[in-house]
């Protein structure tokens, strides 16, 4: 009869976990909003953003030079657009869902 040590079951189980949630996590992370061409919001400013991520009220935009996209937030569209303007500089285009943002809320977005 053999016996197997209680702390030999115990690590290969923990380490089966382990492997498990990294597994789930990796299936479950979000993708980059231009990575599947799903952005919800899509910003064009006047000057290339100096970084390519940026974390703007808790939601990852990703930009190539000019060009930024994100996924849905829970802020309106003016709202966003605004966080954006204030952490990357003048937007002069801003859309939500396919719509553009009118000319007089994109001035706001702009502070002016």
């Amino acid at each position: 009869m053999t016996f197997s040590s209680p702390l030999r079951s115990a690590g290969a189980a923990t380490l089966a976990v382990a492997i498990s949630a990294l597994s789930l996590g990796a299936l479950v992370a979000p993708a980059p909003a231009h990575a599947n061409g799903a952005a919800f919001y899509t910003a064009e400013l006047a000057a290339p953003a100096a970084e390519r991520t940026n974390i703007i009220g808790g939601v990852a935009w990703q930009c190539q030079g000019t060009n930024c996209a994100a996924a849905k937030s829970n802020s309106r569209p003016l709202v966003v657009c605004q966080r954006v303007a204030r952490e990357l500089g003048e937007v002069t285009g801003f859309t939500a869902k396919g719509k553009a943002l009118a000319d007089k809320d994109l001035a706001r977005c702009n502070g002016n």
